[in-house]
């Protein structure tokens, strides 16, 4: 059969006009584009601390833990499509797509919510510690601020407000823009220099303390939850700290939002996802422990870790460093929080894009540049974020996106069970143990019982607000697949790249040579009968159970 006839069995052709993405970076690429996960335990080291006491490190560790298990399922899923961006999001549509049409989307959504505010939380961060770096606490530039709205319905004190936090912030987003510009080949090169100079002196000062002694046995004692036992109380404080943690420590699976722009898919894929996963489980179980080591509960709760401001000085009383080590440990804190915007930045636009190539999302964001870049979907990344950054409370807003990111991790870690049942004749590059993808499904449901469980630790509003937000995606869905695609698919949805013999990268151009090639397989045949919506009760009767546990505490 003829890839024309292939192709309108499934729908419409896609557009010509889009140049398309570039395979022109293998995984170590991936790997730089994503080094910027470590760096985001640095978001929430502080908050974590303060809710659940000594035993913050080990929710740290049990959490990287649990994203490197995961991402098993992640990398072979990944495999299916070689020709498709956007990560494990996209991926796992594919497999919900034949039982709901509505269902599907909210994977591709609740990722790129889950993702787009570290925009917000970064640049927020990185302007408040040029900021604190330049001027006193008490300066006017420092306190002057006009709110816009009042949120205080959704938590205690939060607003819109405008400040000079918002337009530095907004200065580095258009920075990170204009480097995201020249495509993923020229991105993977500028995070690879920013990369070593992050990584680098964090693992260092992950170090010095353990080598120098400072680490102290008593502030991890008593070894228990901040309420003082280990019961009801102290699960749910648990509970709370492991969804929380969730957001940063997953957060490498990022590394598999480029399978188009591999050369070699195949192989890069696996490689990209478990050497981030590597590099995070160093970096999610020294940090945490060697800072609780070296400063103590006490300190790691104080609000100027927890909302950032003086993480910075408190990393040069670990290495015993002045006011000069300060500074430049303040120079690479700012650099770390740019590296965190640019992985957000280049895998959440590519979610959308691709989003919008398969048909869950608006048409305009299916378009790139002449280097392969998403600009459409960034200008829209940025947008969403300008306004997040009006927002007072930045921890709220990472409670809410950590929400949406549980959604999706159950729905994609489910994936991997029915892409075995309904594409067991796909060709897989990598396939995973079959014990790995019994425990993230095993996972999936641990994941909806946190969501239900811990996510109103960090504020009465922050389940609902999450729901409210991944919710939003079905009046978009609606509006794209009844009203612009008049209930058609377009026809590179189900494109697994089954003929393999042409997805190499063009010698010469770096460019995809089957481009003229829109599709190679159609739908697939829906095996898994009633499991899938079973899955879906069982996840929603999960999350029930963790919100009685939660209510139940006290």
């Amino acid at each position: 059969m003829s890839n024309l006839s292939r192709s309108s069995t499934v729908g419409l052709q896609e557009r010509p006009e889009d140049p398309g993405m570039q395979r022109s970076i293998n995984w170590p690429g991936a790997f730089w584009i994503a080094s910027g996960v470590p760096a985001l335990v640095l978001f929430s080291i502080g908050s974590i601390a303060a809710t659940v006491g000594a035993i913050s490190p080990l929710i740290w560790a049990l959490s990287v833990v649990i994203g490197l298990m995961q991402s098993f399922v992640f990398a072979e899923i990944a495999g299916l499509f070689p020709r498709k961006s956007g990560g494990a999001s996209v991926f796992g549509a594919m497999a919900w797509a034949p039982y709901s049409k509505f269902v599907a989307p909210i994977s591709v959504w609740c990722n790129w919510l889950a993702w787009s505010p570290v925009l917000t939380i970064g640049s927020g961060l990185a302007a408040g510690y040029l900021l604190t770096a330049l001027f006193p606490a008490d300066a006017a530039i420092n306190t002057w601020s006009v709110q816009l709205v009042d949120l205080g319905f959704l938590k205690d004190g939060l607003a819109l407000r405008f400040n000079a936090t918002f337009l530095i912030a907004a200065a580095f987003l258009l920075l990170v823009f204009a480097l995201q510009h020249g495509g993923i080949l020229r991105a993977a090169r500028v995070q690879t220099v920013v990369g070593i100079a992050v990584l680098v002196p964090l693992l260092v000062v992950g170090l010095v303390p353990l080598l120098t002694g400072d680490v102290a046995s008593a502030n991890f004692t008593p070894f228990a939850p901040l309420s003082g036992a280990w019961d009801l109380d102290g699960f749910t404080l648990i509970a709370g700290g492991l969804f929380l943690a969730a957001w940063s420590a997953y957060a490498f699976e990022t590394s598999i939002c480029y399978t188009s722009e591999f050369k070699d898919p195949a192989k890069d894929t696996p490689k990209a996802i478990f050497a981030a996963g590597l590099l995070c489980l160093l970096a999610y179980t020294l940090v945490p422990f060697t800072f609780q080591g070296a400063l103590g509960v006490e300190r790691l709760s104080t609000d100027g870790i927890v909302n950032g401001n003086e993480v910075g000085a408190a990393m040069a009383d670990m290495v015993g460093g002045g006011a000069i080590v300060g500074n430049l440990l303040v120079v690479m804190l700012i650099l770390a929080l740019l590296l965190t915007i640019m992985t957000t930045m280049a895998g959440s636009s590519r979610t959308l894009y691709q989003g919008s190539k398969d048909g869950w999302l608006p048409r305009y964001l299916g378009r790139t540049n002449t280097n392969g870049a998403p600009t459409r979907a960034m200008w829209t990344d940025l947008g969403f974020n300008l306004i997040l950054l009006l927002m007072s409370d930045y921890i709220f807003v990472l409670a809410s996106s950590t929400v949406c990111y549980m959604i999706f991790n159950f729905l994609n870690l489910n994936a991997g069970w029915i892409h075995r049942k309904d594409r067991a004749d796909t060709p897989r590059p990598w396939r995973a143990p079959t014990v790995m993808i019994a425990a993230g499904t095993v996972l999936a449901f641990f994941n909806a019982l946190l969501l239900g469980w811990g996510a109103n630790v960090w504020g009465p509003g922050a389940l609902i607000t999450g729901l409210v937000f991944a919710a939003l995606i079905i009046p978009v869905f609606c509006y794209r697949h009844f009203v612009q695609d008049r209930g058609v698919f377009p026809a590179s949805m189900y494109d697994t790249g089954d003929e393999r013999d042409d997805i190499g990268s063009d010698a010469r151009t770096g460019a995809d040579p089957a481009g003229d090639r829109v599709i190679t397989s159609g739908p697939p045949i829906k095996r898994a009968g009633l499991l899938p919506y079973l899955t879906l009760a069982g996840g929603v009767v999960t999350v029930v159970i963790g919100q009685i546990l939660s209510n139940m505490s006290g």
